[in-house]
């Protein structure tokens, strides 16, 4: 008997040791994996680079920028290494990069390319192998229904970029408020002059009232969606006939510049103050702004990408120090991770519950565990 007894306390211990650290993983786990990480920031250095475009190439694992005051794009890696990835001196001298799409079905890097006062006009797209490091074609872009005098005074800009998955690259023009597309082989055409682009009420006398169409993002559903900074507006383009709807927000999207899609739906889109969350229910007829971010301004933030696990990343390119002529020496920008802290809170909500779950669960496996014990004692003796 006493040989009996003395086997039952530690398999006592060893049951509520156990249970202990069943709990202690239920409870710690998941809440340290949410909240351990710190906000992924890249700093940089590329002296007079001054970024506007930013996209994530995730073949090679690496962030692209352009530039707006030099004729290059440069690869960015998750440590802030920098390497010139394309550098076309045949582009006219006066030519800026601004928005950049990778095409990863044809491994290609799409750029929008338009030229800076004072020289002539230039408003191109271009298309580089991203293995082999060199231009593709280059697609000049016109506006046919332009008059030849309004051609000669205004300056148009090819301002950002999206691709399909058939290599369709689709670019904003902010000036004339439509879209072009360029085919895969080069070709270009006006895709959208949608009377939606220009149905809103424009605040002439707002910073940045010359900016239209801007951010452009293809959703694989068959559309686009398109924001306009000087509107705050954003609009879903069909991607087969250029037809064209405002959505429905809960706000408006004040200065919107980039925009970006996550793989779960959620849509990015970043102004020089603010990074908004958005999702929809009903394939983006309307959709809900659920979060929103403070940013650097001083940094202005011009463009935000998609980088590894879905993460959120806005680029601080001090564009608009960039376009002040005479300025230059800056050397140092920044690639910034931005969370949703909505997003935090409803993941912490299903960790709670889980967690409630577990110790429910394993409660009642205690009480089963206690009433074998009990039931091994009482045949024991």
């Amino acid at each position: 008997m006493a040989l009996i007894k003395s086997n039952q306390t530690p398999i006592k211990i060893k049951i509520r040791i156990m249970i202990l650290t069943i709990l202690t993983v239920l409870l710690l786990g998941p809440v340290s994996k949410t909240h351990a990480r710190k906000a992924h920031v890249i700093t940089f250095r590329s002296p007079n680079l001054y970024p506007e475009g930013l996209t994530y190439d995730p073949s090679a694992q690496h962030f692209l920028v352009g530039s707006v005051r030099d004729r290059k794009i440069e690869s960015v890696s998750d440590a802030g290494v920098v390497e010139t990835l394309i550098s076309d001196l045949d582009l006219p001298e006066n030519a800026t990069v601004l928005g950049l799409a990778v095409d990863a079905v044809n491994k290609r890097l799409l750029a929008a390319i338009t030229a800076a006062d004072p020289l002539p006009h230039f408003t191109a797209l271009a298309s580089y192998d991203l293995q082999k490091r060199r231009r593709i074609f280059l697609s000049v872009l016109e506006d046919n229904d332009v008059t030849a005098t309004a051609t000669a005074t205004t300056r148009q800009t090819a301002n950002d970029v999206a691709v399909d998955f058939e290599g369709n690259a689709y670019v904003t023009n902010s000036v004339s408020n439509f879209i072009w597309k360029v085919n895969k082989e080069g070709q270009p055409s006006i895709f959208s002059k949608s009377k939606a682009f220009t149905a809103q009420h424009v605040d002439q006398n707002a910073p940045f009232s010359f900016c239209g169409l801007n951010g452009i993002a293809y959703v694989s559903k068959g559309y686009l969606l398109v924001v306009q900074s000087n509107t705050g507006k954003m609009f879903k383009v069909d991607a087969d006939d250029g037809t064209a709807r405002l959505v429905l927000l809960n706000r408006d999207l004040s200065f919107a510049d980039g925009i970006a899609v996550r793989r779960d739906g959620v849509v990015l889109v970043v102004s020089h103050k603010k990074l908004w969350f958005l999702k929809s229910q009903d394939s983006w007829g309307e959709g809900v702004v659920f979060d929103e971010v403070e940013l650097d301004e001083e940094g202005f933030a011009s463009s935000v990408a998609v980088g590894a696990e879905d993460r959120a990343y806005v680029l601080y390119g001090h564009v608009l120090e960039g376009h002040i002529n005479g300025v230059s020496g800056r050397e140092g920008f920044r690639i910034e991770e931005v969370r949703s802290e909505r997003e935090n809170e409803d993941e912490k909500v299903w960790v709670y519950v889980l967690v409630g779950l577990g110790l429910a669960y394993f409660l009642f496996w205690r009480f089963q565990m206690k009433q074998l014990v009990r039931n091994m004692d009482k045949k024991t003796n």
